[in-house]
């Protein structure tokens, strides 16, 4: 028998001698191939001795002000031996009484993975601050110009304007022209029908993927008061790989223009930079503030909220516009002129990002804007303080413009789902190392490359290579199982958004989705030409929650000749303005000799000949030369080229490898019993091989009885 030790908060709490506990592991399950998993416990029981009664804060008496917060989760660690074995969560579930007096209560140890979710909660893409110069962005024609046709990314990296419309109509023709169409041609004959071309306001901002990670790591990071900060290992999220670095996201809140027609008159623009001197719960962040529970822990404990605006001798009219997460929640019913005192419902305060802004007609100057919050907030375990927030900006300048706010215009998604399509379209594993460092790593190498994959290397620091372990003398041979590993007859891999006009059209053209694959064994990578094996009648979806577009490269409606213009179209089958599904595509500047210039339309008068610009597309490159990686999940037609060389698939790259075992005939599970030595069962990770009797095996998942030291193992073959 094992020694088991549990500590709660550093404190170690009293456990029943006879009581099991298990400890259940698994990266990645052969029976559900796109969940990401952690090591967990079935719920156990411990004594509701003096030591627990008193840690646990005599939970079953409810009437004790500022007992244990079962709403919480608290940190935790398992010792085997007096040795550091396991660290995670508690979750405390409940207490049973007998004859009226607590007995037992009733806990769930979580390895620290599943801290992502618990930290991140229902937190939507709006909740993040980017803040700083790269996102002072306005909404003009002379700015979404910049950031179409110039590679800026040496001086701001983040942001660009693709050649993606929200309602009009693209194309190209070198002969006939009409005045206001969506003729790109850079007409050079005179009179009204040059103007033509791209107009302004139908394009709108991309973000880089990249720079959304950042900024999730710096809205939930150790300086901002989070006891498990949100730190990502660059093994995959890096600059330096161009599959996930040259990612962007559209910058798509709602379909079609960008500004309600009420803002032809009127401008939003928002207040800050703020500073704040220690503040205790009310914390700035760009040119907003942010609250969370983690500071929070009493709900409704903010008892005042005062807004005070001081203005330079204006006249002009403005409105108090309050936004949380990127929504607006509120808007002051009434116009006010002057310096002016808003005292608002503290009730409007939950968690979350507030971004406070005035709707105005003509330019204001404020000399400052002063935010004051009075509360009440506590640490853990102790008592409830008072405090005073006071949050200053200075020298603030509305001014008639359009100010594109991004946190307000990226798509109204939680950052929970966004991570979880990463996951599933890269076929990422993440776990928690030592450093409490979030580890996301492809589940396999891509072929012929040495990427830093889970189960062939060492991560991206040099740590958690896989090695060897031979168990065969720790089997129990009396009882083993050997079963089929095909828990199912087919995987079907797909975007959830298929719903903009080209894709619509594929998919009623060519019978299957834009980007899907139907993989139903054999040995074809890309899915093509497979067995239907008829044993198991399940079918396994993986879905993946972003837009997938079907760009078009324009050729000239004059001769056929093919242009360089590559662009999307984001209205539905009706040609209607779409919203649809997050839309992440590749960024592809085009520019150099060669490249054919297009027409953008600053007015109905003006205009500007553009000869580099940057194209939406679903492949890294547009050349094959230069590297055939795309974002389809099966073998498409390339939009730009018209050839099927881009084979490079998602499915190609990321998951081939482990799928196509699974389908293998000689794949089996042999389920067996082991009493691993603790030197094995400290050490192993979920990505070494166990050999027995000369045969090597990856871990499927591996249950452990912490007290006997009993391990019930899934093994998959190597085939």
């Amino acid at each position: 028998m094992q020694k088991l030790q549990l500590y709660i908060e550093g404190q170690r709490i009293d456990l029943f001698k006879d009581e099991t506990v298990s400890i259940t592991q698994t990266i990645q399950n052969v029976k559900d191939i796109d969940k990401i998993f952690t090591s967990f416990t079935k719920t156990f029981s411990v004594p509701a001795s003096k030591v627990n009664n008193i840690l646990f804060k005599h939970f079953y008496n409810y009437d004790i002000v500022n007992g244990f917060d079962a709403r919480l989760k608290k940190p935790a660690q398992i010792e085997l031996n007096s040795l550091p074995y396991k660290t995670g969560r508690i979750k405390l579930e409940g207490v049973d009484l007998k004859n009226n007096l607590p007995y037992l209560y009733r806990i769930t140890f979580f390895g620290n993975t599943v801290e992502l979710p618990d930290v991140l909660g229902d937190d939507k893409l709006g909740a993040l601050a980017f803040a700083g110069s790269d996102y002072d962005l306005t909404y003009s024609p002379a700015q979404i110009e910049n950031y179409l046709e110039n590679d800026l990314t040496a001086t701001n990296p983040n942001i660009i304007a693709p050649l993606i419309t929200h309602t009009q109509r693209l194309f190209y023709d070198s002969v006939s022209h009409v005045n206001g169409s969506g003729n790109l041609y850079a007409h050079g004959g005179g009179g009204g029908s040059n103007f033509h071309g791209v107009k302004w306001n139908e394009l709108k901002y991309a973000v880089r993927l990249y720079a959304i990670i950042e900024e999730i790591e710096t809205r939930y990071s150790a300086a901002n008061g989070y006891d498990f900060p949100i730190v990502f290992s660059r093994d995959f999220f890096n600059e330096n790989n161009p599959e996930f670095n040259n990612l962007y996201m559209w910058l798509h809140r709602k379909s079609g223009a960008v500004d309600p027609a009420s803002q032809v008159t009127s401008f939003i623009s928002p207040i800050g930079p703020y500073t704040a001197t220690n503040p205790t719960a009310i914390v700035p962040t760009g040119n907003g503030f942010f609250v969370s529970n983690f500071y929070i822990e009493q709900p409704n404990s903010i008892t005042s909220w005062e807004i005070q605006f001081n203005t330079l001798n204006t006249t002009d009219p403005y409105r108090l516009v309050i936004s949380l997460n990127g929504t607006t929640i509120y808007t002051s019913p009434f116009e006010v002129t002057g310096s002016f005192n808003f005292n608002q419902n503290p009730a409007l305060v939950g968690n979350g990002t507030y971004i406070i802004s005035v709707q105005h007609s003509e330019a204001i100057v404020f000399s400052s804007v002063v935010q004051t919050f009075e509360g009440v907030t506590r640490a853990s375990g102790e008592e409830p303080v008072s405090y005073t927030d006071v949050l200053t900006a200075t020298s603030v300048s509305a001014q008639k413009v359009f100010t594109f706010v991004v946190p307000e215009q990226i798509p109204d998604v939680t950052i929970i789902s966004f991570l979880t399509g990463l996951f599933k379209t890269f076929n990422l594993v993440a776990y928690v190392n030592d450093l409490n460092t979030i580890v996301v790593r492809p589940l396999e190498a891509k072929p012929n490359t040495a990427n830093y994959s889970y189960y062939t290397s060492a991560d991206i620091d040099g740590n958690d290579a896989p090695v060897t372990y031979d168990i065969s003398s720790y089997i129990d041979v009396t009882k083993s199982q050997v079963n089929s590993a095909l828990p199912y007859k087919e995987i079907k891999y797909q975007y959830a958004g298929l719903g903009t006009y080209l894709a619509k059209q594929h998919e009623q053209l060519a019978g299957t989705g834009w980007g899907s694959l139907n993989y139903i064994g054999g040995t074809s990578s890309d899915g093509q030409g497979g067995i239907n094996y008829n044993a198991v009648s399940r079918v396994y979806n993986v879905e993946v929650p972003f837009e997938h577009m079907k760009y078009e490269r324009l050729l000239d409606a004059a001769n056929g000749n093919t242009t360089t213009i590559q662009w999307g179209y984001s209205v539905n089958e009706n040609q209607q303005p779409y919203i649809g599904q997050p839309l992440i595509f590749y960024g592809v500047h085009q520019t150099g000799g060669g490249t054919t210039s297009i027409r953008f339309l600053e007015d109905a008068s003006n205009f500007n000949d553009l000869d580099s610009y940057w194209v939406p597309s679903n492949s890294l490159y547009l050349n094959p030369v230069s590297g055939t990686e795309n974002i389809n999940f099966g073998l498409e037609l390339n939009e730009y080229t018209g050839a099927s060389g881009f084979d490079e698939t998602l499915f190609n790259n990321y998951h081939s490898e482990y799928i196509i075992d699974i389908f293998n005939e000689s794949r089996r599970i042999t389920k067996v019993s082991a009493f691993l030595p603790l030197r094995i069962l400290y050490s192993f990770k979920l990505n070494d091989t166990f050999t027995i009797n000369s045969r090597n095996y990856i871990i499927n998942s591996i249950t452990t009885n912490l007290q006997t030291g009993k391990s019930d193992m899934e093994l998959l073959n190597k085939v």
